[in-house]
């Protein structure tokens, strides 16, 4: 597997676009370790192996525990997230599978129980920033850093 091509190279002015919208996305003010939850989440979906290298390692620096990551694709059966969390995990998961969710109003009704208007715009912005990473990851096959370290494999 290699990667397809390089979009910074081919189009630099469309990928500068797109960091600056992640760099606006990411001084919204959105909870760190949920920031990178939603990240780690929807790349999980999009079976975005580059995003959720890079995710993880984000998120153990900004110290989500280990637990918590490893849990994540089964976070409606975990104690080890809040309502918060749980209402952003949903509306993540709603989004990144739009066709098959229609984004339904009961998953809509308990994220507006946790966050406000403005949160839940940024909030989808953020939704809307990961998921176009991850198809330009996925689609251009991105390959994530490989430790040459076998004890890791």
């Amino acid at each position: 597997m290699g990667p397809r091509l390089n979009p910074y190279d081919e189009a630099p002015d469309a990928m500068k676009a797109m960091l600056s919208l992640d760099g606006f996305v990411r001084k919204r003010g959105i909870d760190e370790q949920l920031y990178w939850l939603v990240k780690i989440r929807a790349s999980q979906i999009n079976g975005c192996a580059y995003c959720i290298h890079m995710h993880t390692r984000e998120g153990r620096a900004a110290g989500i525990s280990e637990d918590r990551m490893h849990l994540l694709p089964a976070w409606r059966e975990s104690p080890l997230y809040s309502a918060k969390e749980r209402a952003a995990l949903a509306w993540t998961e709603s989004l990144t599978l739009l066709p098959e969710t229609g984004a339904p109003d009961d998953v809509f009704e308990a994220l507006r129980a946790e966050f406000g208007p403005k949160e839940i715009v940024d909030l989808t912005l953020l939704i809307g920033t990961i998921n176009v990473w991850n198809r330009i990851a996925v689609g251009f096959r991105s390959l994530h850093p490989v430790s040459t370290d076998t004890s890791n494999r």
